[in-house]
């Protein structure tokens, strides 16, 4: 399992060495992004959160989060859950959010 928080330096090392043109089957967050209305289609921004979220994220993580691009209200009800689940789920998930707003802008 990948660690929850890592420096913004360990994140850009990691992207840095992934970097390449956009691969034929885009990770769940980067389709999701791109469908979604805020994203307007922006591939690079997209693709950017997709190599944030596969340095910090699990496959499972990232398809849960995927999931808060069509119905942001499902984040609102992991993030306000008792669930222990959902509760490890948010602080792994608030943590690559940080990370892809430092490192994607």
């Amino acid at each position: 399992m990948k660690t929850p928080v890592m420096t913004l330096a360990a994140l850009a090392t990691a992207a840095a060495a992934t970097l390449s043109p956009l691969a034929a089957s885009a990770g769940a967050i980067e389709r999701a992004c791109l469908q979604s209305d805020r994203a307007a289609g922006n591939r690079s921004l997209c693709g950017c959160i997709q190599q944030v979220a596969d340095v910090t994220l699990s496959n499972r993580d990232q398809r849960q989060a995927a999931k808060f691009f069509k119905n942001p209200q499902k984040a609102q009800d992991i993030r306000q859950s008792d669930n222990r689940s959902h509760e490890e789920f948010w602080r792994r998930y608030k943590a690559f959010g940080d990370a892809a707003s430092n490192f994607c802008g």
